[in-house]
């Protein structure tokens, strides 16, 4: 198999397991309980599978305009994944939506002692 054949390979299995990261991630959005769970599920599997699909189109393309494109998603979801995490996070705890029983350790209640 020539090298080719062999980056094609390697970048199908990275586009089926970054696609199956981003199945996971939107079962985890319909299926778990609370929305920070929920945001747990929106940003980690699904950043880290956009990032393999990613990789695995770019070894299947090897053009460099492609590639840089690629670059620049992958940029942009690592940038602002996180800080949407963050602000979903802070708008869910201080509206009410976050379940308090189901959280090991609240740091941002005055009245909570620590364990």
């Amino acid at each position: 198999m020539s090298d080719g054949g062999v980056l094609d390979v390697i970048g199908g299995v990275l586009i089926v397991l970054g696609t199956l990261l981003v199945l996971a991630a939107a079962i985890g959005l319909v299926r778990l309980p609370d929305v920070l769970s929920r945001m747990h599920a929106a940003t980690k599997p699904q950043t880290t599978g956009l990032l393999l699909v990613a990789i695995g189109t770019a070894l299947h393309l090897r053009e460099a305009a492609d590639v840089w494109m690629l670059v620049l998603i992958g940029a942009f979801a690592l940038i602002t994944a996180p800080v949407t995490a963050h602000l979903v996070g802070r708008l869910a705890y201080r509206t009410g939506g976050v379940r308090h029983d189901l959280l090991h350790r609240d740091d941002l209640d005055p009245d909570a002692t620590d364990r």
